[in-house]
């Protein structure tokens, strides 16, 4: 299988400027959306680390002889090792930018990302914060990231919480971000693609817009994948565009039976501005 990907961001139409990022690395199959927060346009500062920061570490680890900056977990495969360990290098790199600059203290961003292995025919998922990763298949949406959120860590110890119990509770609060502190968690699990699936990762601008419903609809009746961006933050808009919106689609398909599907990549922080989707000017396709 090879994958397809683009990604578009728009600043919605409640926001002055965008602090959402993605980067589309084609040559290791990467996909990262991240969404920068913190105050005086410290978030786009964080999520623009983020993303170039992973992107960076992937590039330099290409090299077998190098000598990474975490221990190298021997439980885990070596593209879940080079996931993993380039979240964490974005996170120490925010997290002293914030403790040396009063202008960014206190920044942070929410991070998702995926690798996708042509070798071992698999989907690699990390993510810390409330960006998501949903799969599409078949006409069926499924969400395979958990929001690291106020609301989901008392579900988790209290699942009985009654309706008016969980209406109390913040909506909006992020309990882990890239930069809040000098460590940190990141969940990682693996997915098996089939030909025909389509990757959607996402800022909460988008998935706080649109229902799962209607991110499959769309991803699912687009001719392909660039279009279904484009209408995925047009739908986010029509709702109110209350916050940045970024989406990144990925497609998995077989060589042998390609689609007419001729959606190109796109790469890079994507930060827009009155209300415009921007978009990088890398025009080639990403193949595995």
């Amino acid at each position: 299988m090879r994958a397809l990907a683009a990604g578009l961001s728009d600043v919605g139409l409640q926001r002055e400027h965008n602090e959402d990022s993605f980067v589309v690395l084609k040559e290791y199959d990467l996909f990262v959306v991240a969404d920068g927060m913190g105050g005086h346009r410290a978030g786009d500062v964080a999520s623009r680390i983020a993303t170039e920061t992973i992107s960076e570490f992937f590039r330099s680890t290409a090299n077998e002889d190098v000598t990474w900056p975490f221990h190298f977990d021997t439980n885990l495969s070596e593209e879940e090792n080079r996931l993993l360990t380039g979240i964490r290098v974005a996170n120490r790199q925010i997290y002293e930018r914030s403790t040396r600059s009063r202008e960014y203290h206190g920044m942070g961003t929410t991070v998702v990302g995926a690798m996708f292995s042509a070798q071992k025919g698999r989907m690699y998922i990390g993510h810390v914060g409330d960006s998501r990763c949903y799969r599409v298949r078949a006409g069926n949406i499924q969400l395979l990231t958990r929001d690291h959120s106020l609301i989901n860590d008392y579900l988790l110890a209290m699942p009985d919480l009654t309706d008016e119990q969980k209406s109390e509770l913040p909506k909006n609060v992020i309990t882990r971000a890239l930069g809040m502190q000098d460590h940190v968690v990141v969940d990682l699990q693996h997915d098996d693609p089939r030909p025909g699936d389509v990757y959607v990762l996402c800022s909460d601008g988008l998935s706080g817009m649109v229902s799962d419903g209607d991110i499959e609809q769309i991803v699912t009746v687009a001719t392909d994948i660039r279009e279904a961006c484009r209408k995925l933050i047009q739908r986010a808009n029509e709702r109110g565009g209350e916050d940045n919106i970024t989406a990144v689609l990925i497609k998995l398909e077989d060589p042998e039976h390609a689609t007419a599907d001729k959606s190109e990549s796109r790469a890079g922080p994507a930060n827009g501005a009155n209300g415009e989707t921007t978009e990088d000017d890398d025009t080639r396709p990403a193949h595995a």
